[in-house]
């Protein structure tokens, strides 16, 4: 194991010139062959109009270990503006450091950031005071910004070359995960890395290296610093991984589990053993996790592209926390019962969950309604058979999907592949806008734009002058 120094050395690992080379077992050289078709557009016009352009972070990795990348992001010299002009097709986005979108047929986006400095976030600098975000720099710069070793890595095609500032190379020759620079203080400026240190971990079984573990343990409470909306979308990214029982066996051990929801704190830290609470809560979470990884690993192809909804997977997930605090599968609640539950339930989900991590109203009902529904399939799966009236419902197979998790995660049938073409959530219902009769409508609060007038005939507030007016001072 080695660890980066502290003043970012270059490494290069020519691939096109010595192939084939010589790997470890299950990696494979990069070739051009083996580029998105797209992506080896985009870096071709960006060379064509005078611009660096290299494949960079994850498309690397995932190419230098014989894997097929999600998506294939690419960094140039060229700022925003310069790309823009090359790339009719494109739009920028992003509001602290701006990128470029390219947009292909069928949906499909490249990613073109410019190389960004180190300025930022220099790892040996002032930790209160953050430069302007907007700042372009070198490779080496950008390499000592990025979250792991790993996923700092450029691949140029016009020598067929990678590029290694921060010992990438070296830690995924070892099956290591480490943060780039000094672990504490990069997750002091964002605690989010913990989060991506540990899902990489979980997708490559590879292992977090000391110093980056312990910093990780040390500073799990920081992510209740970070935007609630950004930790959903994080969380969203780990369900649907296809390693959600790896990524949370790390996220308990390191404390992360219980920052990220926590309901689930007050539970996995309950002091009892074994048959307890605590035991039997990570029980459950592994079972059910170990059904999800299942199902996403041998969902087709067309099923694979839908994905189980965010909603869906995130009910599975808060369905442990549910039956702990209700106790709904032991008391078995019929009628008035079961109608009560589902409205403790939704009250529940408002205040614990929906604020954490800032979830819409139509996931929070959906949510209730998945978990709500359960004493109605379990008191009529008993019977043999589920009445007519429940098949009915526009909830119906949403509803028995997410009982069949539950009932394979318990030891029972396994889910069957009919049930995963889910019928698609209706949408919201529109909202009635006012007749305006040619005017705006009035926001509540604002009484109209500054120096305006109720007046016809000005502008901006300025009235308009009659003709027995004008010329005159008053």
């Amino acid at each position: 194991m080695t660890t980066p120094q502290n003043s970012p050395k270059k490494n290069r690992t020519n691939l096109a010139r010595s192939l084939p080379v010589t790997l470890a077992a299950g990696e494979h050289p990069i070739t051009l062959a083996m580029l998105d078709a797209d992506a080896l557009f985009v870096l071709r016009k960006l060379q064509e109009a005078g611009f660096s352009g290299y494949l960079v972070g994850g498309g690397v990795r995932d190419l230098y270990l014989g894997r097929t990348p999600k998506d294939f992001d690419i960094s140039t010299n060229a700022h925003p503006g310069q790309i823009r002009k090359i790339f009719r097709n494109s739009m920028t986005i992003g509001r602290r450091f701006r990128l470029v979108q390219v947009f292909f047929r069928n949906g499909k986006i490249i990613e073109v950031s410019t190389l960004r400095s180190l300025s930022e976030f220099d790892i040996d600098g002032p930790e209160t005071v953050l430069a302007p975000n907007n700042t372009f720099g070198s490779l080496e710069d950008d390499a000592q910004r990025r979250d792991l070793t790993i996923n700092s890595l450029f691949y140029e095609i016009e020598h067929g070359t990678i590029l290694d500032y921060a010992g990438g190379i070296d830690d995924l020759n070892h099956a290591i995960i480490r943060i780039v620079g000094e672990p504490e203080k990069r997750i002091t400026r964002d605690p989010v890395r913990m989060l991506r240190a540990i899902r990489h971990a979980a997708r490559t079984g590879f292992t977090i290296e000391p110093r980056s573990w312990q910093a990780i343990c040390a500073h799990h409470h920081e992510l209740a610093l970070c935007p609630p909306s950004r930790l959903r979308d994080e969380l969203y990214k780990d369900l649907h991984s296809g390693a959600l029982c790896n990524w949370f066996h790390l996220a308990a051990d390191s404390g992360l589990f219980g920052a990220l929801l926590t309901p689930y704190k007050r539970i996995l830290d309950s002091p009892e053993k074994d048959e307890g609470p605590a035991n039997l809560c990570r029980n459950q979470l592994t079972s059910l996790f170990t059904v999800i990884d299942r199902i996403s690993a041998t969902m087709s192809e067309e099923q694979r592209g839908q994905q189980l909804p965010n909603e869906f997977l995130l009910a599975l997930l808060l369905l442990p926390w549910a039956i702990n605090k209700f106790d709904f599968i032991r008391l078995e609640l019929q009628g008035t019962a079961a109608y009560q539950f589902s409205k403790q339930l939704r009250a529940e989900l408002d205040l614990e969950i929906g604020v954490q991590l800032n979830l819409p109203r139509a996931t929070r009902q959906e949510i209730a309604s998945l978990i709500g529904s359960m004493p109605v399939f379990l008191q009529h799966e008993k019977k043999g058979a589920w009445p007519h009236w429940l098949t009915k419902k526009s909830y119906f197979k949403r509803s028995l999907l997410f009982f069949n998790f539950y009932q394979e995660s318990t030891g029972g049938t396994a889910i069957g592949n009919d049930l995963l073409d889910l019928p698609p959530l209706p949408p919201p219902p529109e909202r009635s806008r006012p007749v305006s009769h040619g005017k705006r409508p009035s926001r509540p609060g604002i009484t109209g734009p500054a120096f305006s007038s109720e007046k016809p005939g000005g502008i901006f507030g300025f009235k308009k002058q009659s003709p027995s007016t004008k010329g005159k001072k008053k």
